[in-house]
């Protein structure tokens, strides 16, 4: 990151290199992110930027099979998920460096609503939008809405019935009315309806995304296996969806990565 970032790429991994070629790779994946790195200005923490950048873009951005794209919608999506407004800003813009579409940006941010809340995802969409102005990229955005008020329960439900069967409404069903099935309604037609019907992103593309966010958050546990599981079903192989817990590392530590991984590790 721009000592406010950090990211991921595409090869195979640099565990075994040289400390003279982990250093060429970590400015080369530094430089089609952000472009060149100014070395000129004075770091008040030199050693620790050394090995953030060392780490991400030497090690991480090295390891699995994830193009820059898909990496920088991951990061993008955690840190959007931990508020951290700075490093989303500088990685928002890296997206576009390595050829994410604005509409893509856009929905990676939108589709956390339902997992973070509103106001979370207002504060990331304001940092995103800032960066497409900068870009003087219009807005808004093309629309992506596929449903309206009367078919959203009806599609979000042929979404959500095949990769998560009845599991919320029969948790839900001993709730006193109304609740027992406005609550299993919700998710239906506000997460899956709202949200997974939109374009600008593959269903694989969105289930990879939330299970990052879940990630990221932690006390998810209930929610990585069938979020894992809906993942691979959905087109993602297992090498793609564990690559993506690895490029969440970086930003959200090793307890919350390890616990993903061993959540979708026997899928």
């Amino acid at each position: 990151m721009a000592e406010n970032d950090v990211s991921g790429t595409d090869d195979a991994s640099a565990g075994g290199a040289s400390a003279g070629s982990r250093a060429a790779a970590a400015e080369e994946v530094y430089e089609r992110l952000f472009g060149p790195r100014d070395t000129t200005v004075p770091a008040d923490d030199p050693e620790l930027m050394a090995i953030l950048r060392g780490f991400i873009f030497g090690d991480v951005f090295g390891t699995g099979v994830l193009d820059d794209r898909t990496r920088e919608l991951v990061t993008v999506t955690v840190l959007a998920c931990l508020q951290a407004l700075p490093q989303l800003r500088a990685h928002a813009a890296a997206a576009l460096n390595v050829g994410v579409e604005p509409v893509q940006l856009r929905e990676a941010v939108y589709q956390l609503a339902p997992f973070i809340g509103f106001p979370y995802t207002l504060n990331a969409i304001a940092v995103v939008n800032e960066v497409f102005r900068e870009r003087e990229i219009a807005l808004p955005l093309p629309q992506q809405g596929t449903v309206t008020d009367e078919d959203r329960t009806a599609k979000g439900l042929a979404i959500q019935a095949p990769l998560y069967g009845t599991e919320i409404a029969d948790n839900l069903a001993d709730l006193p009315a109304p609740f027992a099935e406005a609550l299993p309604r919700f998710l239906t037609e506000f997460c899956f309806g709202d949200f997974y019907t939109r374009g600008g992103l593959t269903l694989a593309q969105r289930e990879l995304l939330v299970l990052c966010a879940l990630t990221a958050m932690g006390d998810t546990a209930a929610q990585l296996g069938p979020h894992g599981r809906a993942c691979i079903e959905v087109g993602n192989s297992k090498t793609e969806v564990v690559a993506a817990l690895v490029q969440c590392f970086p930003y959200i530590g090793f307890p919350r990565t390890v616990a993903a991984i061993r959540a979708v590790k026997a899928l």
